[in-house]
């Protein structure tokens, strides 16, 4: 027996390039990045004072007695959420509610709310903490208020693996269709790791860039860090023809992989076993694919890894690939990135536009690949990949095509 098609119906998203799906869609066609100085978080003494932060949140009609229960991640991802639900022209009613669930990636926590904390008990001398410290910080918050925020009482979960947490988390949602537990799925991810405790940490890594986010070019100096969150609406083939929703692509395959090399270091071996493992679960062939959304860090050692990896798998056939970073203009949004690629991937095959590598300024003979530097391609992409490799050695790959 085939196994059910996994399809997506909805998107919702929300970071510095805009605060929904065609204003994002809109800024990673134009090129335009979203990377700046960051005004609107406390740094104290950070050297590092550049990100890409949300400047306003839309108007979200949550309540306060609500609010005050979430950190600014699971609001990110509640906001997100209903931007895919309503795409999808969903109903939640008594009928379907413990059929539809929601699982949703961080890489970090609710940072925001633990240094206010921290701050408030250490330096401030407060003698307690808030009452809602542990259910604003933990992981699988997001999941938790997503369910709460829509009515969904099907599978809820949080997934977190670092910089690979969406597209382990849209992957899991897809099994959890496959294996008949729900019939509509929320998935993505979500982080706002804009807070000093974090970028303090990030700096001593020596992992950020000074000036902007650079990848694939020879010039490039580190990562930047971003927030926001990306989400979409995953349902059977099957049940989203039967309630006549538009379908946008189909989720066709994942494949996941462990380095169990070095907690920061990457391998070329996993991310390439994760690309081989997802295009053999979505039964295409290398040069079946056009576009490869890449995790494109702009670290000298991940982009470098990454397009050995690339040229690995596909072989001659990566030389006709069109290869781009959306992390030069969204910047690294953590567990948030891959929900943030996914839109990338599916609105490269809805529109045929490949979103370029901003920012870029010299060639690398290492990174040898065709980058899509700084202006969007016109091309057929039938079907994309989208990388997502964190620390830990923690690789997931998804593959999309069009329905």
């Amino acid at each position: 027996m085939a196994r059910p098609r996994i399809v997506i119906t909805g998107m919702g998203g929300l970071c510095a390039l805009g605060t929904s799906v065609p204003a994002i869609w809109g800024a990673m066609r134009a090129g335009r990045s979203g990377i700046g100085e960051i005004t609107t978080a406390p740094l104290h003494e950070l050297k590092v004072r550049i990100g890409a932060e949300i400047k306003e949140l839309p108007d979200h009609g949550l309540d306060k007695k609500r609010l005050v229960t979430m950190d600014r991640f699971s609001l990110l991802a509640v906001i997100a959420a209903g931007e895919a639900i309503r795409q999808a022209g969903l109903s939640v009613d008594e009928s379907n509610t413990a059929r539809i669930g929601a699982t949703i990636g961080t890489g970090i926590f609710g940072a925001e709310t633990a240094e206010d904390n921290y701050r408030g008990l250490f330096i401030e001398g407060r003698p307690r903490a808030s009452v809602f410290t542990v259910p604003r910080v933990m992981p699988g918050a997001p999941a938790g208020q997503v369910s709460m925020s829509y009515g969904l009482r099907g599978p809820v979960f949080g997934v977190t693996s670092a910089c690979a947490s969406s597209n382990h988390a849209l992957a899991l949602a897809a099994d959890q269709l496959r294996l008949g537990r729900a019939d509509v799925m929320i998935a993505g991810g979500t982080d706002a790791p804009l807070v000093y405790g974090v970028l303090k940490g990030w700096e001593a890594l020596r992992a950020l860039a000074r000036e902007t986010c650079r990848p694939f070019s020879a010039d490039r100096d580190g990562l930047v860090i971003g927030e926001g969150a990306g989400m979409a609406v995953l349902e059977t083939y099957d049940h989203a023809v039967a309630r006549g929703a538009t379908i946008l692509a189909e989720l066709a395959g994942a494949g996941m992989s462990g380095d169990a090399s070095d907690i920061v270091a990457p391998t070329v071996e996993g991310p390439a076993a994760a690309m081989r493992a997802c295009l053999a679960d979505a039964g295409l062939k290398p040069e079946d694919v056009d576009y490869v959304n890449a995790h494109g860090t702009g670290t000298k050692a991940n982009d470098e890894i990454e397009t050995t990896a690339i040229r690995r798998v596909f072989g001659a056939h990566a030389d006709r690939l069109s290869v781009s970073s959306t992390k030069s203009m969204h910047a690294h949004c953590m567990g948030a990135s891959g929900g943030l690629e996914m839109i990338a991937c599916v609105m490269a095959i809805r529109e045929g536009i490949v979103p370029p590598t901003a920012n870029y300024r010299e060639k690398d003979a290492a990174c040898d690949l065709d980058v899509t530097p700084n202006v969007a391609k016109e091309r057929e992409v039938r079907a994309a990949i989208s990388n997502g490799f964190a620390f830990g050695g923690t690789n997931a790959v998804l593959a999309f095509k069009a329905a």
